[in-house]
């Protein structure tokens, strides 16, 4: 059901059967109270929805997928009233509801802008196509290339620089490291192997987190995460840490290497990606809800 309105409405599926069942299945969430499947009088399935916190559940992602306004309406509801109980649940006064939307997806923008969300951000999903091997780049003078994160004091100084790089961006909310970890180890398209981190005189100034999620769809990598501290900021370390992706997805036998951008973001990230040869395939828009839990 995902996949076919998916189609209609960006033109391909964008989403695998791995990724729903993960969905379902990841720590912290309860189908029995989290989701909701909406089936039509023929049988078939004609709505999904799921309301999941994120870390001590102030935030709530919320994902809502369906080509009935009505279905559509109802489900927003759904997630919303969960929102609201899972703050109350948590002794919050208020809780922000969050979730991302193709821009061209006509039904759900409208059911949301009647639902009083409002667009908080918009994300590009930027692409690079490999159409033969990549070269390596040189590595950063002064910069330890750190590759893999296989052991606790390489995890926990990942987890530390993640939290300096993203704190404050749309939608972020720090997670303890214990969870970040255990949340990691639980998804299916990610091995430890994937993460670098870039270290000047042992301090970690720069992460990169990769993943398999567009292996199976497109054969494509994906870059989840990268980020670099604010000090460090300008010295070319993320136009590194990009190359490097699309030369090691390359070598892999991969088409190309994908990541989202949010246009927002406080650093020009946007004009980086671009620089470095990326060019956008989809937009869609972060739309947010702040609910009173009492």
């Amino acid at each position: 059901m995902i996949a076919a309105y998916n189609s209609a409405v960006v033109g391909f599926a964008d989403t695998t059967l791995e990724e729903v069942a993960y969905c379902i299945g990841r720590p912290g969430f309860d189908p029995a109270t989290d989701g909701w499947l909406v089936v039509g009088d023929d049988g078939r399935p004609a709505g999904y929805a799921t309301a999941r916190g994120v870390g001590d559940w102030r935030m709530i992602d919320v994902e809502v997928t369906s080509q009935y306004p009505e279905v559509a309406g109802w489900l927003v509801d759904r997630t919303v009233e969960r929102a609201r109980e899972m703050g109350r649940e948590r002794g919050h006064e208020q809780v922000t509801a969050d979730l991302f939307v193709y821009r061209a997806d006509e039904v759900l923008r409208t059911q949301l802008a009647d639902h009083d969300f409002a667009t908080g951000t918009t994300y590009h999903r930027m692409r690079i196509d490999h159409t033969g091997p990549v070269a390596a780049p040189d590595e950063p003078a002064g910069v330890l290339v750190r590759r893999g994160a296989f052991d606790e004091v390489t995890r926990s100084a990942a987890h530390a620089a993640i939290t300096e790089c993203f704190t404050g961006q749309f939608g972020w909310v720090e997670t303890p490291r214990d969870e970040w970890v255990e949340g990691l180890e639980d998804v299916p398209i990610f091995d430890w192997s994937q993460l670098t981190l870039l270290e000047v005189d042992g301090r970690t100034v720069a992460v990169r987190v990769c993943s398999d999620s567009y292996v199976e769809s497109e054969n494509c990598g994906l870059i989840g995460m990268l980020g670099v501290v604010e000090e460090f900021r300008g010295r070319g370390l993320a136009k590194y840490l990009l190359r490097d992706a699309f030369a090691v997805d390359a070598a892999a036998g991969r088409v190309g290497t994908i990541l989202h951008v949010d246009t927002n973001n406080p650093t020009p990230a946007l004009g980086l990606y671009l620089s470095v040869g990326m060019k956008p395939t989809v937009i869609f828009d972060g739309w947010r809800r702040v609910l009173p839990a009492a």
